[in-house]
């Protein structure tokens, strides 16, 4: 996972992003989610396999992971009142509730339950989140640079697991389908940041990866 990462790139990229000419074609893809409840319907047509040791990691990990993306977002708007910071908690909150799906599914103990925003079981988004939320209380365009970082991450995380863990039609399902919404969350803080004159580059995410993303 990128998470130790993204901790030691916050102190270092966070507050020097600098100005970069986007050169790479974009990959063609739909930039469309599905919907939660268009997806729980969705899902019920897949069978429920045999989960691997990965797999069930993966999901564990991940329900913490959009859980922090959304409790990151959630303190962010408390200090400013941008759109971008009360319409994308509400999708991540989808994708917690995806995530969250398949852990019944699985009947896996949910990390998430009983937790109030801000904490975690995982110690290293303990960390992680406690570092965004230093990060983003200095200035509007840091807390948007925090918000584009989480959507770097998640898209790093969720791509390593399609590629190297995930098996289950159902669990690749959900994946390509998160996936797809962290990128448009992705485009819309970089673009955000545009408004305040800044141009992103990316800390986790190679330069060609996000360029595709980006120039959609």
């Amino acid at each position: 996972m990128s998470v130790v990462i993204a901790i030691i790139l916050l102190n270092t990229s966070l507050t020097g992003c600098a100005q970069q000419k986007d050169v790479s074609k974009p990959v063609a893809e739909s930039k469309q989610a599905v919907g939660h409840g268009d997806m729980a319907s969705r899902l019920g047509a897949f069978p429920v396999e045999t989960l691997s040791k990965e797999e069930r990691n993966g999901l564990i990990f991940l329900r913490e992971e959009e859980k922090l993306a959304r409790d990151v977002y959630n303190y962010l708007h408390k200090s400013y009142n941008l759109n971008v910071f009360i319409n994308i908690p509400r999708s991540e909150q989808q994708h917690m509730n995806a995530v969250k799906f398949l852990l019944d599914r699985y009947v896996i103990s949910d990390p998430a339950e009983g937790k109030p925003e801000g904490e975690f079981i995982n110690k290293e988004l303990q960390e992680l989140y406690n570092n965004l939320i230093s990060k983003g209380k200095e200035s509007v365009t840091e807390a948007l640079k925090v918000g584009a970082l989480i959507e770097e991450v998640d898209i790093r995380d969720l791509q390593k697991e399609l590629d190297n863990h995930v098996d289950n039609q159902d669990i690749k399902f959900v994946y390509n389908n998160l996936l797809r919404g962290s990128k448009n969350h992705l485009r819309a803080f970089t673009g955000v940041l545009k408004t305040h004159g800044v141009e992103y580059s990316p800390t986790i995410l190679e330069k060609e990866f996000y360029n595709g993303i980006i120039q959609k």
